[in-house]
């Protein structure tokens, strides 16, 4: 099987990189968008679904995939700004032959991105990925009575909010509840007061008001800060903050006190509606804090982790027959209600958990012990591939050191990252002022290896 670490595009998230550099270029979309409907070979004549978050970029994107896929052969239709999930959900509802999200999720507005959904609304697989870059060196056109037509999406917003109050219940009722919600200025902009509201909240809204710029700029889930001040100053009941394309989401209590992915999970698999013990467990990441894990452990229900990426949490959660996992940064995927991860969705399940158990946010997440854990993206130059460094005497030595240090009693995680060009370095341990030691220790030996390539 061909990896996606292996590919020249496809990482492990799609398709994604600086707008107006390869691959996100307007003839690259283009040449994509054929690619795409040429894989899809199996769909002739089928349409394919494309929403976007709210960058300015997405309409050059937006309109050059329409043209390849249509070039193709393969119909296409048009949601407008609309959260990654609901671009699943309706793909996977519809005649869809496959859906398209164009996000660059919680990169800064220069980025760009396609990220790809299947027919049922999962991942593409490996294979399908692999063949649409093997078809992106060709490029022709139907005949023109083959060539596909656009339409418009009149009701994907009102049908997804319609689906997730769904997947709650008519009878979760938010009367009592003051929630600050913090849309990033990104794709859940209208959906997102809109579900809340519907659920009878009093919501107090911020990073609503997208200008094709401002997208993650020092709001959402990437800068929760500005959510969590916020609640303290409303005095509100919960925080919500949502990344560029919604997908991901971070908490925070009354008292402010921001709440990850780790978090989340426990008050879904600890104190959730669901019985994990027989059910199943939990899947996290390399990432996942230790307490956490040992939280799990402790309550009887069984934990694993996978690599980081949300396909791997997905391929671990399938091969196990489970339904709850995630990632630390708030990706949170509840296969009994959704197909991939869903910020919204989240939200209104952890509001559940506090309507049926009578408990707040911040008691919720009492019984979990967070251990000080330090994390540091080190640039690599283009030119060295990651494994080289990760394979260098100086980087293994330094690692080797840092874990006889911690005797045990922490991990250390060193892995390329999926999205941007960069290594993450993370030391988990007992001691906070011994974890940032550490961890810039770790960090200057990636560095002298970088230096030294």
């Amino acid at each position: 099987m061909n990896s996606p670490r292996n590919r020249r595009y496809f990482g492990t998230d799609g398709i994604r990189g600086r707008v107006g550099e390869k691959p996100i270029t307007p003839e690259d979309m283009l040449h994509l968008g054929w690619a795409t409907g040429k894989a899809l070979a199996l769909h002739p004549g089928g349409e394919v679904l494309i929403g976007k978050d709210t960058r300015e970029s997405g309409y050059m994107m937006e309109s050059a995939l329409e043209s390849g896929l249509s070039a193709a052969g393969m119909g296409v239709v048009l949601t407008g700004p609309l959260p990654t999930p609901a671009v699943a959900f309706l793909t996977r509802t519809s005649d869809a032959a496959a859906g398209i999200m164009i996000s660059a999720s919680h990169n800064p507005y220069h980025d760009n991105g396609v990220k790809f959904f299947s027919s049922d609304g999962q991942k593409l697989s490996d294979e399908l990925e692999f063949k649409i870059e093997t078809l992106l060196a060709k490029n022709q056109t139907v005949e023109s009575g083959a060539l596909g037509k656009a339409r418009r999406h009149t009701r994907a917003a009102d049908d997804y909010v319609d689906y997730c109050l769904e997947q709650v219940g008519a009878d979760l009722g938010l009367s009592d509840f003051k929630i600050v919600l913090d849309c990033a200025h990104g794709a859940a902009y209208e959906v997102g007061p809109k579900l809340l509201n519907k659920l009878g909240a009093e919501v107090i809204l911020a990073g609503a008001l997208p200008d094709g710029k401002n997208i993650n700029d020092e709001c959402g889930s990437v800068h929760p800060q500005h959510m969590a001040e916020l609640v303290k100053k409303h005095n509100a009941d919960l925080g919500i903050a949502l990344d560029g394309d919604a997908d991901r989401i971070v908490l925070a209590d009354a008292s402010g006190k921001v709440i990850d992915g780790d978090g989340i999970l426990f008050v879904l698999g600890v104190h959730g509606q669901r019985n994990l013990r027989a059910a199943g467990g939990i899947v996290g990441t390399v990432m996942s804090n230790l307490g956490l894990e040992l939280a799990c452990q402790e309550r009887g229900i069984v934990f694993e982790r996978s690599n980081v990426g949300d396909r791997y949490v997905l391929e671990k959660l399938y091969a196990n027959n489970w339904t709850l996992g995630g990632e630390t940064s708030g990706h949170i995927i509840q296969l009994d209600k959704s197909t991939t991860g869903d910020g919204l969705l989240t939200a209104v399940s952890v509001l559940e958990v506090m309507l049926s158990t009578g408990r707040t946010l911040g008691e919720l997440v009492s019984d979990l012990q967070i251990y000080p854990q330090s994390m540091i993206n080190v640039p690599i130059n283009g030119s060295v591939s990651a494994a080289i460094l990760l394979d260098d005497e100086t980087v293994i030595n330094a690692v080797r050191e840092v874990e006889s240090v911690l005797d045990c009693n922490g991990r250390v995680v060193l892995r390329p990252s999926g999205t941007e060009p960069v290594i993450r370095v993370m030391v988990e341990g007992v001691d906070a002022v011994q974890v940032e030691t550490l961890v810039e220790q770790l960090t200057m030996a990636v560095e002298s290896a970088s230096a030294n390539h």
